[in-house]
Parts: C-alpha cells; structure tokens; sequence
C-alpha cells in the first residue's frame, strides 16, 4: 500500500509539475527573447536619428560618432551605411560589416523588415536613417546573445529546481502520508492473524492513523472481546460438564463394583450390563475433554519431522496392535518436517491408529506412510478393515456424526481440528481392496 500510494502522488505531482513549470519556462523565455530584441531595435533606432542628420541634412558626423562609441562601450558593434549601401562609419568590433551585415542593410533600404540573422553569438538588427519609404541610409547593430542565453539558462534552471524541490516534497508528503495510513493497517493485520492464532486476548491499537481505520480497529476489538467471550464460555460450559460428570460416574462405578460383588444370577448380569454402560460414559467424557483441549489450541507453528514422528508413534502402537492381532507398520519415508504446533502432530496419530486398529479385525494391516506434493506434506493413515458407508464418510468429522463408531465418535472431530488449525486438510478415502485411508494434507515447512 505505501509503495502504490506513493507512486500515485508522484506520478500525479510530475504530471502536475510539468504542466505547470515547462509552460511558464518558454513564456519567459519568450518574453525574454522579445525585450532583448527590443532593446537591441531601440539601441539601434538612436544611432539611426543622428545618422540620419548627418547623411540627409549633412551635418557634422560628431554625434552619430558619439553614439557609435557609446555602442562599443557596452560591446555592441554597430554601422552605418548610406542609401548605396556603402559603409560610412562603424566601431572598431567588425560583426556590424561584412556581406550579411550589407545585405540585412539593402533589405532595409528596399523597404523590407528582415527578421534578425545571428552572426559569430551575436544578433544583427538593422533599421532605417530616416523615413522608411525613402531612407537616407541604415544601420545595422550587432549585440552579443550571451547575457540573453544566461537569462534563459537561469530561467531553466530555476524552473528544474523549482520542480525538483517539488517533486521531493510530494515523495516527503506521499511516503508520510503513506505510512500513516498502512502503519495501522498493518498492526491491524498482525493482531487479526494473532486473533486467527487463537490468541483471544489480542486487540488492535485505535490510536494512531485515519478515523476510518480507527474506527475499524475499535469495530476489531469489540469483535475479538465478543468472540473471546463466547469461545472461552463455551469451553468453560464443555469443560465443567465434563468434570462434573466424572465425579458422580465413577461414584456410581464403585457402587455397581460393590453391588456386583455380592449379588449373583441374573443379577450379576444386570450389573455388568450397567457397568459397561458406565465405561462408555467415561469414555464419552474423556472424549468431551479431549475435544476441548483441541479446541483451546493455539497454534504457534515449530518445524515437526514427520518421519520421525511417524516412525515414534507406530514403535508406541505396536505392542497394542499386536496384542489384538494386528499388524501395524510404517515403510520408510523421506525426511520431511511440517509446520505445526508442538505435539499436534502426535495427537493426531494417536487418535488416527487408535481408530484404526479398533476397526480392524484380527488378521489385519494398518499402515502409515508419507511424502511431499505441491508444497504439501501428505500423510495417509490405511487400514483394510470394514470401512465406512459414503453417508458415515460426510459426516465423520462432526462431533458425534458417525453413527458407526464404535466409540465415542469424537476422534476423527478432535483430527479435523488440529489439521485445521494448522492450515491443513483431512479427508476420508476408500482404501483399494477394502477398508479406510485418512489423508492429511500438512504445511510443509522447508528445510533451512
């Protein structure tokens, strides 16, 4: 944003500038131009008065001599010619003679006004003695185009500064102007991605920048606090059920163990019948507080190896597995590690191979593997147990979706939302020949 606003102004203020600063340059430079050109007519016109007396009324030529030392004084040159064109006098610079100077003069004489030639840096004028039908002579005036071209030069020059200071004060104001109104944007963005973290406590600062992004980091924050409440109620509400039920449940457990002990017949039956039930209550409970823990995770990604992990968790497994008959293994992949929070990755194993070792008969195979795609780190979970139905397949991850489970339904929940909060997806696929396959696309983070 600062770069885009930045260059708008700039562009803007150049455009601005040139329209501006070159159209007034050439207006004085013209006007400079046209007064140096009267001064040079007006120079010249006093010196064809006197020539004029001297050549018509013939008189002493002691004043057209004056004015003609007074002209080399200030290092004009200048001549006079008589009606033929003939040199008459003339200061000792010799740019007022020669072939240009004599035809600029018959020119006059015919009666013509001949634009001013230059010569050797210097402009010629030339103007008739007399009466312009019917002159008695001309004279020509050379002046040199050195102070004119340091006046253009200076005006130029002026003008370049004159935008160049410009155009740094429009980058001054465009860069400040820029930053004042991304700053705060930019701390709004990193306290949103903060927020996204699931750092609830987060809040934007209100006061710096524009009204209109003030007033939208004072909307963030009420945003923020309002979902910081609801989130935290309803892990407090998912947490304290959960407690509260332990207790009375495994009160009622040891009263059924009791009752169990010295009952018998069908009895015994009945109890064992509630104590299974029980079991699965416990079971439900700890799911509820598993799931609650997963969804208080704030996830701080750190660079995980997925085969290290792969390979510690099927080592962990493989005694239960083994216990229940099944095999568990995990072929060796290339090392890889993703960014993920610290431990996530393990839990979502846990959660994965518990369930799929559950599925499994005796006699069958779960394996594990992984590898990189598209910046991607994929991990597959399969298994060639029963599988699931397309309709227990759409609502695996929901809490308590799958009316299959044999569980508690809340592994595949508490999965979903750890890859999730990663930045990662979880599918469900048919494995070929029967049974599962969970993919987990995780943030392959790159090797430093």
């Amino acid at each position: 944003m600062t770069r885009r606003i930045t260059w708008t102004l700039l562009v803007l203020t150049s455009v601005l500038l040139v329209l501006a600063v070159v159209p007034l340059a050439v207006l004085m430079t013209a006007r400079e131009r046209v007064a140096f050109r009267d001064s040079q007519r007006a120079a010249t016109r006093v010196i064809a008065a006197v020539a004029e007396e001297h050549l018509s009324d013939h008189k002493p030529a002691t004043v057209m001599r004056q004015e003609l030392d007074a002209a080399a004084r200030v290092g004009d040159c200048a001549a006079v010619y008589d009606a033929s064109a003939r040199l008459v006098a003339s200061t000792p610079c010799g740019a007022a003679r020669g072939v240009e100077a004599e035809e600029l003069a018959e020119k006059v004489l015919s009666g013509h006004e001949p634009e001013p030639p230059e010569n050797e840096g210097r402009l010629l004028t030339a103007e008739p003695a007399g009466e312009i039908r019917a002159p008695s002579g001309a004279v020509v005036l050379a002046r040199s185009a050195a102070p004119l071209d340091a006046r253009i030069s200076a005006i130029w020059g002026w003008s370049a500064v004159i935008a160049s200071a410009g155009l740094a004060a429009s980058v001054l104001l465009s860069v400040r102007l820029a930053r004042w109104v991304s700053r705060p944007l930019s701390r709004l963005d990193a306290s949103a991605q903060r927020l996204g973290e699931g750092a609830l406590d987060e809040r934007a600062d209100v006061g710096g920048g524009p009204s209109e992004v003030r007033r939208l980091a004072a909307t963030f924050n009420t945003m923020a606090a309002r979902m910081e409440a609801l989130v935290h109620g309803h892990r407090a509400v998912l947490a304290d059920v959960s407690h509260q039920l332990r207790t009375p449940l495994a009160a009622l457990r040891l009263r059924l163990d009791v009752l169990a002990a010295g009952a018998g017949g069908d009895t015994t039956e009945e109890l064992a019948s509630a104590e299974e039930e029980i079991a699965r209550l416990s079971r439900l409970v700890d799911g509820l507080l598993a799931v609650a823990r997963a969804e208080q995770v704030t996830t701080r990604p750190v660079a995980v190896r997925v085969d290290e992990v792969v390979a510690e968790r099927v080592a962990a497994w493989s005694p239960v597995a083994e216990e229940r008959g099944v095999r568990l293994t995990a072929p060796d992949g290339p090392a890889l590690s993703a960014a993920l929070g610290a431990g996530h990755l393990e839990q979502i194993l846990d959660n994965l191979i518990a369930n799929a070792v559950d599925a499994v008969p005796e006699g069958g195979h779960v394996t594990l593997d992984h590898r990189a795609t598209g910046g991607l780190v994929r991990v597959r979970v399969r298994d060639d147990g029963p599988g699931m139905s397309p309709e227990a397949k759409a609502v695996a991850f929901r809490r308590f979706g799958n009316p299959e489970a044999k569980g508690t339904g809340l592994g595949l929940a508490i999965v979903h939302r750890l890859v999730t909060s990663n930045g990662g997806t979880a599918r469900l696929e048919d494995t070929p020949g029967g049974g599962l396959t969970v993919v987990l696309e995780l943030p392959l983070r790159p090797e430093a």
